[in-house]
């Protein structure tokens, strides 16, 4: 099989012409401002009415002289800087193939050697040395190479669920090692997309940013004409140019692991960022995200939320309220201002299971803890929470589609019910699981070993199931695992992630009452979603709800939601009791009946 070479994929990825952007643009404009000039000589003429006398050779030597030095050196800076180009993009491509080889070369050379030993603790100790060497080659060129890759790599550190632990411990150090954009580039890019300077709209912007991420960093600055303070967004100048060979090079390397390693399709990872990372770099969109997800929330006073009004925003330059506050996992924070931990995990669960199940909301999935602060609230909010929750960074959104919403619900209400037969079948239509691939899909969705789902998944996560978990996927589970995971619809994939995401924030906070409370709030959204389209296929029969068939079975749909409202409202309430009488609950085993 014939296979690129690195210049071709560059070259493929970046589909650059041999010209610069901007040496291209004055040789479009140079004849048109000739053009002119002539025109304008051929009038002007002195009051005798005779035009100037003809240049003489040697001044005619000098302009041709002086022309042909200006194009030559346009001519060298316009190669120059394709040159400069192609080189980085070489570099950049030779990293990532050469890392590429070495590693299936590496994981070849040791599953060989393992097979040749029949002691299982060498066998594992073979692997995970593989595994850790393969996971620095790999952080190395992540780290290098910068933009999108640190985006890759801090998604891979958290899936934890499919990926050995040496390489999601390896790749943690990115959650935090984010490049920084120099003021000056700032300065150009701001300049370049506004046609303004930056102290002609802010009378003072910090040069430093307050926090930087993969694709973007932001700015305190403070609007001049009405002295607000805000937060500015930017992404950083250079990543657009490089997101083209980059997400190729993404694509090429989980396409060349898949010819090497057949049961390791990790391609819908690639796929899924090829549509998720335009997104994201549009600005523009995550301004229309944060609006329509404020106006949504707005609705619901009682969820103390804080999301950063907009002042305007250029496709990638986002100008917000400047909203700040400290991280959800700061418990001395949280402790020394009297924020009840509990409290706080109840309304997170409510805000994402608001945005799953809600009808028209707007689903956040990129949930981590670098997206969301929060803060002692200043006045009483309704519900009487004293804290707010700031949610940041609305560039990636999904609608969920109705169908699937309610499938979904009837899945979780099968999953906190322990009803087996219903949970496969729910399983089926949500993603198209098989009942071999079940018990693998009930244990990725819930995070949970699949013989606590069988009994109950309200009990907190042991070390003894997290310890088992592991071994399942070093011993074969794995493989089985990303198959699955490149079958379901790419929807899942998202809410999966922000479940995956919900729980570890969940887990930080170490709340007295363990899981339970949040599958409580997840039921009673799941049984609104199912009460809701039980009502609409009411309404979608012939006559009014008043008609005696449609009262009787609008009576019954709303009994059966109200017999589910009540026990988890009991159940709720026995469980602040225990919490005010300092009864730990977090070993709390058996199902709840719904």
């Amino acid at each position: 099989m014939k296979c690129l070479s690195i210049n071709t994929i560059g070259r493929f990825a970046s589909n650059r012409s041999w010209t610069c952007l901007n040496c291209r643009t004055q040789l479009r404009v140079s004849p048109l401002k000739t053009t002119q000039r002539s025109v304008a000589r051929q009038y002007a003429t002195d009051s005798s009415g005779y035009s100037r006398r003809p240049r003489s050779p040697r001044t005619k030597v000098t302009v041709l002289t002086a022309a042909a030095t200006a194009a030559t050196g346009a001519g060298v800076l316009a190669f120059t800087d394709d040159i400069k180009y192609g080189y980085d993009a070489t570099e950049r491509t030779g990293r990532v193939a050469s890392a590429l080889t070495i590693c299936i070369n590496d994981y070849r050379t040791s599953l060989n050697k393992r097979d040749e030993t029949e002691d299982p603790e060498e066998q594992n100790a073979i692997l995970k040395s593989c595994h850790k060497r393969c996971a620095e080659r790999t952080l190395r060129v992540l780290e290098k190479n910068g933009g999108i890759f640190i985006k890759l790599g801090q998604h891979l550190s958290a899936m934890t669920y499919l990926l050995p632990r040496e390489w999601t411990d390896t790749f943690i150090p990115l959650q935090d090692q984010c490049p920084v954009s120099s003021f000056e580039s700032i300065e150009e890019m701001f300049r370049s997309d506004t046609g303004e300077e930056l102290k002609a709209y802010f009378s003072e912007f910090s040069e430093k940013p307050i926090g930087a991420a993969s694709l973007a960093q932001v700015h305190l600055a403070t609007v001049k004409e009405s002295g607000q303070k805000v937060a500015v967004k930017v992404q950083h100048p250079g990543l657009a140019e490089w997101a083209p060979l980059d997400l190729t090079l993404t694509k090429f390397t989980f396409s060349t692991l898949k010819k090497f390693f057949p049961e390791y399709d990790l391609e819908w990872l690639s796929s899924e960022m090829e549509i998720s990372l335009p997104q994201e770099l549009d600005f523009q969109r995550e301004a229309a995200n944060a609006i329509r997800s404020q106006q949504y929330f707005a609705q619901l006073p009682e969820l103390p939320l804080v999301i950063p009004d907009v002042l305007w925003a250029k496709k990638r330059i986002l100008v917000m309220a400047n909203e700040s506050g400290h991280r959800l996992d700061d418990l001395e924070y949280l402790d020394s201002n009297h924020i009840d931990r509990d409290e706080v995990s109840a309304t997170l669960a409510r805000t994402f299971n608001e945005m799953i199940f809600g009808k028209n909301a707007p689903l956040h999935c990129d949930p981590h803890g670098g997206n969301l602060a929060i803060r002692k609230a200043t006045r009483k909010r309704k519900g009487g929470a004293n804290f707010e929750i700031i949610i940041y960074d609305h560039g990636l959104y999904r609608d969920i589609p109705v169908d699937l919403q309610r499938s979904y619900a009837k899945m979780w209400l099968a999953v906190i019910d322990g009803d087996m037969p219903a949970m496969k079948r729910y399983a089926h239509e949500v993603a198209g699981i098989t009942d071999e691939q079940f018990p693998l899909f009930a244990s990725a969705i819930t995070g949970r070993d699949y013989t606590v789902v069988r009994s109950s998944i309200l009990k907190s996560r042991s070390d003894d199931e997290k310890k088992s978990m592991g071994s399942a996927l070093q011993e074969g589970l794995l493989s089985d695992l990303v198959t699955m995971l490149g079958q379901v619809p790419r929807i899942i994939l998202l809410i999966l992630k922000t479940n995956d995401l919900t729980r570890s924030l969940d887990e930080n906070l170490h709340t007295r009452q363990g899981p339970m409370r949040s599958f409580m709030i997840l039921a009673r959204y799941c049984a609104r979603t199912v009460f809701r389209e039980q009502v609409e296929g009411i309404r979608e029969r012939p006559g009014s709800l008043l008609w005696p068939g449609n009262a009787l079975r609008f009576i019954a749909a709303w009994m059966g939601y109200l017999r589910v409202e009540l026990k988890l409202e009991a159940f709720e309430l026995w469980l602040s009791v225990k919490r005010v009488v300092g009864m730990n609950t977090v070993h709390y085993g058996g199902a709840v009946p719904l």
